[in-house]
């Protein structure tokens, strides 16, 4: 398992969360039993820039909280010894503003982006409302024991 961390914005802050990944990435191989080597890249960017990824590759003018880029839409791209399964970027101003207006810690809202751009790269999706519901039940099971959503 391979986590790669970017920190892109002028805090230094973000990278504490870097073990916090690595659980995350452990225990979402462990519920989908997923026994191959994978990596994968989190990128910590700020509003402006995630709305610049947001509006040119996908055509939405606008921020987001996360964005996923799986390797190869639906399929995993083997490299040498490990499958890559693309890049995630987290909008770290989102992650402060969510955390805020859901109640609970940074900890618990930058985990919960990460779970869910990780469940994307491995194919989950959330276009209907049985995908919805098997994704946010995924997200819980696979969190809540890492995050509770009452840590502070």
């Amino acid at each position: 398992m391979n986590c790669t961390v970017r920190n892109r914005t002028r805090d230094k802050h973000w990278k504490q969360y870097a073990p916090l990944f690595e659980t995350i990435m452990q225990a979402t191989l462990d519920e989908l039993e997923k026994k191959e080597e994978y990596a994968i890249s989190i990128i910590l960017v700020k509003k402006r820039k995630i709305h610049e990824i947001n509006r040119d590759y996908r055509g939405i003018d606008r921020p987001t909280d996360v964005i996923t880029f799986a390797a190869m839409e639906g399929e995993l791209f083997a490299m040498e010894d490990e499958i890559e399964l693309g890049d995630i970027f987290i909008n770290v101003d989102a992650v402060i503003a969510q955390a805020e207006e859901y109640g609970h810690s940074q900890k618990r809202e930058i985990g919960f982006l990460f779970v869910h751009g990780l469940l994307h790269c491995f194919g989950y999706d959330h276009m209907t409302e049985e995908e919805e519901k098997e994704m946010t039940e995924l997200q819980k099971k696979i969190l809540d024991p890492i995050v509770s959503r009452e840590e502070q």
